[in-house]
């Protein structure tokens, strides 16, 4: 009788234990992040698969989690493929990398999401002048690349990483 899925709840906690100790670059928990994230690709329509995917979009990139971990994970061969996808990889090209998540079916919501929530005025607002500018052009260019507007949050949002935005 095979595995079932890991629940929505799971991965969640999963995805905050296994980031637990780290921060983003103002300081915030960065299961804030996480959360924002999730909650954009649930704003933007996304399925469970992509809601799940955005819970575990930094996981291996970031080393919270290991590859092999997710290849393990009881999870759908799509929320894998879409954090695969995702996953920028050490050297990798930024169009080798837009190209993956524009080829993998679900990733380009989950992408969608990060880069609006990275983006976010008032995330950016607590950083030094230099990072901001540095990330708002990386973040511009990623768009662009993907094929995507803006990338702002959408009016109705609520953002579960700074609630006073909202």
């Amino acid at each position: 009788m095979p595995t079932p899925y890991l629940t929505l709840a799971e991965v969640e906690f999963t995805a905050r234990e296994a980031h637990r100790t780290q921060t983003d670059k103002a300081g915030r928990p960065y299961a804030e992040h996480l959360a924002a994230v999730a909650e954009g690709v649930r704003i933007r329509g996304g399925s469970d698969e992509q809601i799940a995917a955005a819970w575990l979009h930094d996981a291996v990139e970031d080393g919270a989690l290991s590859r092999q971990w997710l290849d393990e994970a009881p999870l759908p061969r799509q929320v894998k493929e879409m954090v695969l996808a995702v996953t920028k990889r050490d050297g990798e090209d930024l169009s080798a990398y837009t190209g993956r998540i524009l080829a993998t079916p679900g990733a380009l919501l989950i992408k969608e999401s990060d880069l609006a929530h990275n983006a976010d005025p008032d995330r950016l607002a607590v950083l030094d002048p230099a990072t901001r500018t540095r990330l708002t052009a990386k973040y511009a260019q990623v768009r662009g690349l993907l094929g995507l507007p803006g990338g702002e949050w959408p009016t109705d949002r609520s953002d579960p990483a700074n609630p006073a935005a909202g």
